[in-house]
C-alpha cells in the first residue's frame, strides 16, 4: 500500500492506495489560510498536525510501504535547516491567489526572462514561485538571509518527514518561473538574485529520499522505516498515470476549476503564451506542451450557482444549439484562449429560460473550450478526458462529435492525481502496464451537422471584437444563414 498526500489549493487529501493506483480510503481537510502578516499565507502549523496524525490513523488500518506527495504548481516554502523548528518555515507560505503589491509586480517583470525561462505568461495574483521568492526577499530581507532551502510543496512535505531536501523537475516545470524546461537549466533569475544556494540537488519523482525521521515516528506513532518518495506536480502525475498504463502519443485534458491540457508531442514553436499555453515537464524531465483555461469558473458564471444535479438531456442541448444561443468568452478575469477577452463574456442570441438550459449552454461552452485546447496543443489521435466535466456523459460526446478524426476516450475515476502518485512507488519494478479503464462516448449522430455549424459560429464570435459581437446579437441570426 502507498500513502498519498495530495495538496490542493482548496483541500488536502491523504489516501491509502493499492500499488496499481486503486484508491482504498481517502480523508480530507480544507487547506487552511491565515490573513497575515506579512501576507495571506497557508497555515502549515495546523496542517502539519493533521497530516502526521492522519497518516498515523491510516497506518493503523493499512500496511504502507511508501509515502508520496503531489501538489499544485503555485506553492513553495522557504525553510530553515531544522524541519521541526517552526515547522521548518522561515517565512510563511504565500497564498498565490492574493493580489500582488504594485512595487513587487513592477520590480519582478524585467527579471522574469523569456517565455522558455518562465514556461508561461505571467499570471494573476501571486502565482509563480519565483515571484513569491522575490516578494519574500524584498519585504523580509533579514529573514530571507536565514533561509536554507526553497522547496516545492511535495518536496517540503518529503523534507518534513525525512530531513532530506530535494528539487524535482515536474514541479519546477509547472510555471514556477525558476526552471527552463526546454534547456533543462535554472532560469536566469536564479543566478541573478543569488538563489542557487537555496535550491537543493535534483532527484526523480519516484526516488526514495529516506525513511521517516525517528522523532516523528515516536511522537505520532508513524510507521518506522516507511520510504518517502520525492513526489511531483499534480497534473504531471495525472499524466504519468496514463503513461504507466502504456499510452503513448496522447493528449490528456483534465477538468475542474481549470481545464488543463498536456501533450508530449506539442512543438515548442506552437506554444503561445498569450493563449494560455505553457511549457511543462513530465516526471522524466521531458517537455510537455500545456494549456490552461479556467473552465470550471466559466461554467459557474454561465450555469449559475446551483445548476441542476442531473445530466443534461440531449434534447435540451439540441434546443440551445437550434435556437443559436451562444456563451462568448471570457466571463472571469482570465483571458484563457482568447487574448483580451477577460471580463467581456456574455450570452448572445435568444435567452435561455430554464436552469437546465443554462447548464446545457455552460456544458456546451466548456466542450468548445476543450476542443480549442486540443486544437492548440496539436493533433495527437488519442484524446483522454478526465475530471469533473466527464461526470456528465454529454461532455465527452460533444468533444468527440466536434473532433471526428480523433479517438476520444474518457476516464470517470475521480482520483487520477492520487493514482498517478501511487504508481510512482512501483516505477522501477513495474513489468506490465498499470490497469486503466477508459470509456468511449456515445455518438451524437443526429446533432452533428447543426453542432458543427454552431461550433464554427462560436469560434468566429469568440475571436471577434466586442463590437462585432454586438452586431450578431442585434441580428439574432446565424453566420450561416
Amino acid at each position: 500500500m502507498v500513502a498519498v498526500l495530495d495538496v490542493g489549493k482548496t483541500n488536502v487529501k491523504l489516501s491509502a492506495a493499492e500499488a496499481d493506483g486503486a484508491i482504498v480510503e481517502t480523508l480530507s481537510v480544507p487547506n487552511p489560510v491565515l490573513p497575515g502578516p506579512p501576507w495571506r499565507h497557508h497555515d502549515l502549523n495546523t496542517l502539519s498536525e493533521w497530516v502526521f496524525e492522519t497518516l498515523a490513523t491510516l497506518s493503523r488500518r493499512h500496511a504502507f510501504s511508501a509515502f508520496v506527495t503531489s501538489g499544485h504548481g503555485s506553492g513553495g516554502v522557504l525553510t530553515g535547516v531544522d524541519p521541526d523548528a517552526s515547522h521548518g518555515v522561515v517565512l510563511p507560505m504565500i497564498d498565490y491567489e492574493q493580489p500582488l503589491p504594485g512595487d513587487i509586480r513592477e520590480g519582478y517583470a524585467p527579471l522574469a526572462g523569456s517565455f522558455l525561462d518562465r514556461g508561461s505568461a505571467t499570471m494573476h495574483g501571486a502565482t509563480h514561485q519565483a515571484r513569491q521568492l522575490y516578494w519574500m526577499e524584498q519585504q523580509e530581507p533579514r529573514a530571507f538571509t536565514q533561509a536554507r532551502w526553497y522547496l516545492g510543496l511535495p518536496q517540503y512535505w518529503a523534507w518534513r518527514l525525512t530531513g532530506v531536501a530535494a528539487s524535482e523537475t515536474s514541479f519546477l516545470g509547472a510555471q514556477s518561473h525558476l526552471w527552463n524546461v526546454a534547456e533543462r537549466r535554472w532560469a536566469p533569475i536564479v543566478s541573478a538574485r543569488g538563489w542557487q544556494s537555496l535550491m537543493p540537488p535534483f532527484t526523480m519523482a519516484w526516488q526514495t529520499l529516506g525513511p521517516i525521521r525517528p522523532e516523528l515516528v515516536r511522537r505520532f506513532g508513524l510507521p518506522e522505516g516507511l520510504a518517502v518518495l520525492t513526489g511531483g506536480h499534480d497534473s504531471s502525475l495525472n499524466h504519468y498515470r496514463y503513461h504507466a498504463a502504456g499510452l503513448r502519443d496522447f493528449t490528456v485534458i483534465s477538468t475542474g476549476t481549470w481545464i488543463v491540457g498536456f501533450s508530449g508531442s506539442t512543438p515548442i514553436e506552437r506554444l503561445d503564451e498569450h493563449r494560455g499555453m505553457t511549457l511543462n515537464s513530465d516526471i522524466f524531465g521531458n517537455r510537455l506542451g500545456g494549456i490552461l483555461t479556467m473552465g470550471g469558473r466559466e461554467f459557474s458564471h454561465i450555469a449559475g450557482k446551483d445548476p441542476p444535479a442531473g445530466d443534461v438531456p440531449v434534447e435540451v442541448l439540441a434546443r440551445v444549439v437550434g435556437e443559436r444561443t451562444f456563451a462568448i468568452p471570457s466571463f472571469g478575469d482570465d483571458d484563457g484562449l482568447f487574448p483580451g477577452s477577460a471580463g467581456a463574456g456574455r450570452v448572445v442570441g435568444p435567452s435561455v429560460e430554464s436552469a437546465m438550459e443554462r447548464k446545457a449552454l455552460a456544458l456546451l461552452y466548456c466542450a468548445l473550450l476543450t476542443v480549442g485546447c486540443l486544437e492548440a496543443l496539436g493533433d495527437d489521435r488519442l484524446v483522454v478526458l478526465d475530471g469533473s466535466f466527464s461526470r456528465d456523459p454529454l461532455y465527452a460526446q460533444l468533444v468527440a462529435a466536434l473532433l471526428p478524426d480523433r479517438q476520444v476516450r474518457f476516464n470517470l475515476d475521480a482520483y487520477g492525481v492520487a493514482a498517478g502518485a501511487a504508481l510512482l512507488a512501483g516505477h522501477e519494478t513495474r513489468r506490465h502496464p498499470a490497469p486503466l479503464t477508459l470509456g468511449e462516448p456515445a455518438d451524437l449522430t443526429g446533432l452533428k451537422p447543426d453542432l458543427c455549424r454552431y461550433a464554427a459560429d462560436w469560434r468566429s464570435l469568440a475571436r471577434a471584437a466586442p463590437g462585432k459581437r454586438d452586431e450578431f446579437e442585434h441580428t439574432k441570426g446565424s453566420f450561416h444563414g
